[in-house]
């Protein structure tokens, strides 16, 4: 297996269309002002097709042994990150109170979507693919409840509120319609047009990240923000890969599951939040160098965790 080769395949284009997102914002054909407007559209809608897309008609969903286990590990491993990152921030310089919380969100959650999946379509079969999407919809609803309070400082009911939003809604709505049986009367052009907009919610998403970090090029200087860039990296990359590898071995787990989580301890901080922080208020120049930095490194080390992991779990 050429590992460096499949990865460099799989993140390279996530890596373009940022550079394409900021090149667009330089040209000032994406501007500013439109940021907010196709946020929410991206948070609001396109990301709820994708999730109920997904989840309508998964054949990993009839899989009784994974479906429990599977979303249990992804929302335990978000949480368990989003917390100890948050616990440590402040000994990389995460003092005042927002960027404390934005350390502890951003640096908590790991590229779920972007690089693994057309990981695992290289790697290893359409089962584990379908494990994958079960594996974060617990990732999902961790980010929504626990990870937006934290973000946010909420708590209690404050924090159920903020849990009822359009992606929660689609992960139950999707759930409710694959049990129900609801996929066989869908019409099809229903289903094509929510096709569509799940497919493009990755691809504009990426743009708009693309385009916040143009705007912030200062911010990638190493003298700035240093130490947290140096708590990103060891945290994301060193101590919660391991963590997670040590979880792979000893999990009594399905082998597709395994693979799994061999490839989520190999991914950087995830882009995404990089988006949710801008919306609602966190430090948007610590979401960015944790997000920068932690992606371009892990071109170097996701090919050696995911050697070192699935020779772990017996690949």
């Amino acid at each position: 297996m050429n590992e460096y080769s499949i990865v460099l395949g799989a993140a390279l284009p996530v890596f373009l269309l940022m550079l394409i997102g900021g090149v667009i914002r330089r040209l000032n054909w994406l501007t500013g002002e439109a940021d907010n407007s196709l946020m929410q559209v991206v948070i609001n809608l396109l990301i709820p097709a994708l999730i109920f897309d997904s989840l309508l008609g998964n054949p990993a969903l009839n899989e009784m042994k994974n479906v429990i286990v599977a979303p249990i590990i992804g929302f335990l491993t978000i949480v368990g990150g989003l917390f100890i990152a948050y616990w440590l921030g402040p000994l990389f310089g995460a003092k005042e109170t927002v960027r404390r919380r934005t350390f502890g969100f951003v640096v908590g959650i790991y590229n779920y979507g972007y690089v693994p999946i057309p990981l695992t379509l290289l790697l290893f079969d359409r089962e584990t693919l379908g494990v994958l999407f079960l594996f974060n919809l617990g990732v999902e609803i961790s980010i929504w409840t626990i990870g937006l309070s934290l973000l946010q400082g909420k708590a209690g009911g404050r924090m159920l509120r903020s849990a009822f939003n359009p992606p929660m809604i689609a992960v139950f709505a999707g759930l409710l319609a694959h049990y129900a049986g609801l996929q066989a009367y869908i019409p099809e052009f229903i289903s094509k047009s929510i096709n569509l907009l799940g497919v493009s919610a990755i691809p504009l998403a990426v743009l708009l990240i693309g385009a916040m970090m143009a705007d912030n090029l200062g911010e990638f200087d190493p003298k700035r923000g240093g130490r947290m860039v140096f708590g990103a990296l060891f945290l994301r990359l060193g101590v919660f890969a391991l963590l997670f590898l040590l979880l792979a071995v000893v999990l009594p787990v399905s082998q597709e599951l395994k693979r799994v989580i061999v490839l989520q301890a190999a991914m950087p901080t995830a882009t995404f939040p990089l988006i949710i922080t801008k919306l609602y208020g966190g430090h948007v120049a610590t979401a960015l160098r944790a997000v920068f930095w932690t992606s371009f490194i892990s071109l170097i080390t996701i090919p050696l965790w995911i050697q070192f992991g699935l020779r772990w779990i017996g690949e």
